[in-house]
This record gives C-alpha cells, sequence and structure tokens, in this order.
C-alpha cells in the first residue's frame, strides 16, 4: 500500500493526499514534521535526507517533492484526465504547476508565516506588506485567466494543476488581509470545495 509521511498539516501533503483522494488510491499518512514525529529522524532521514515532507513510498520506490509526486501518481495510475499525455496539453498543466511553485508561493510565504503560523522572526512589517502586495498580484493574474470563461486552470477539464493552485488560492482565502472582490477567482475556489475529493482540503481550518 502507498504510505505517505507527512502531517496534513502540511499543503504540499494535502496535494498528494488530495490527488489520491480524486484517483481513488488506497493509502496510509504518517504524521512527520513539527509537533509531530520530526523529520529529522534517522528513518526519515534515510528516506529523504532533505529533511522535507512529504514523502512516498510505494514498494521500492521512494518519491519527494509534492508536484513531482502528484504527476507520478496521475501518470503511474493512468488519469490522462488529470494529466494530459499530449505533449502540449502535459506541457500546460506542468508550467500552471511550476508557476504554483515558484511565483505563487515565493509570493505569500512571508505574509503567511507572520500573519497565519504567528512567526513575526519571518519578516518585518514592511516585508509583510510587499508579501501582500504580490500576493494580490499574483491572485489578480489567476483571475485574469478565468475571464474567458473557463472552469480550470487549463481549460474545462480539472487537472492535478487545480490541486496545487487550488490549495494555495485557500490560504488566500483564509488569510487575514484586505482581498479585492475577484470574482472569477472565487467562483473558481467554489467550484472546487464542490468536488467530493477536494472538499475537505477546501474546508480544512488548518493552513
Amino acid at each position: 500500500m502507498l504510505r505517505i509521511l507527512g502531517k496534513r498539516q502540511s499543503i504540499n501533503v494535502r496535494k498528494v493526499l488530495w490527488a489520491c483522494d480524486e484517483i481513488g488510491l488506497d493509502y496510509t499518512q504518517e504524521d512527520w514534521g513539527a509537533g509531530f514525529r520530526p523529520t529529522s529522524d534517522p528513518a526519515f532521514q534515510a528516506l529523504s535526507p532533505k529533511g522535507l515532507v512529504p514523502v512516498v513510498v510505494y514498494g521500492d520506490a521512494v518519491l519527494t517533492e509534492s508536484n513531482t509526486i502528484v504527476r507520478y501518481l496521475a501518470a503511474r495510475y493512468g488519469r490522462p484526465d488529470l494529466l494530459p499525455v499530449d505533449p502540449v496539453e502535459r506541457a500546460q498543466v506542468e508550467a500552471a504547476m511550476d508557476w504554483q511553485a515558484t511565483e505563487f508561493n515565493t509570493a505569500w510565504r512571508t505574509a503567511f508565516l507572520v500573519l497565519m503560523r504567528n512567526r513575526p522572526d519571518a519578516g518585518t512589517p514592511e516585508q509583510v506588506e510587499a508579501s501582500i502586495t504580490e500576493w494580490t498580484r499574483m491572485v489578480a493574474l489567476l483571475d485574469g485567466q478565468f475571464a474567458d470563461g473557463r472552469a480550470f486552470i487549463c481549460g474545462a477539464t480539472f487537472t492535478v494543476a487545480d490541486i496545487v493552485i487550488g490549495l494555495s488560492l485557500h490560504r488566500w482565502f483564509r488569510a487575514p488581509i484586505p482581498r479585492p472582490d475577484f470574482t472569477h477567482a472565487a467562483a473558481y475556489y467554489a467550484r472546487l470545495a464542490e468536488r467530493p475529493a477536494g472538499r475537505a482540503y477546501m474546508a480544512a481550518t488548518y493552513d
């Protein structure tokens, strides 16, 4: 059975859990990380010297990096709806996932750590304000993508890109910050919350 190592409070672990639920996989999830078993434990380090969650163990395979794991699961279990086979369509999904892992995540990191994780050491008030500004710009870009009437990031079909971007957007809607009225992004968020596999992750109170 698939083993997922990492606590549910981690957004990157939730990416993998949501992907498994979309596919309908059986798995076990083990709590590792701050507040649980430390990732400095030799048993964890033997699997992932980076000491980061999630880690997926499946037979002899050990996989790390959440976006990579999500793509692996969709490919491994033959879900071209979640990860297209066509090279151009697949590249579009992967480009959206890369954007989430770089620009989107980088934008909200400081504000999130200070305001939602209560880490005042993570940034000055000026840095928090700059983070909120850039975070808002990223969501504005996202909002604009839906102006053409598409339902999901890459068109009419839900893909793994929607999992990773949806979870980042969840943080936006839960953050104690001023939010412009991005109607397209809000409607997209609501669509994700209606999915049976995504409902638990969109409704989660942990961030």
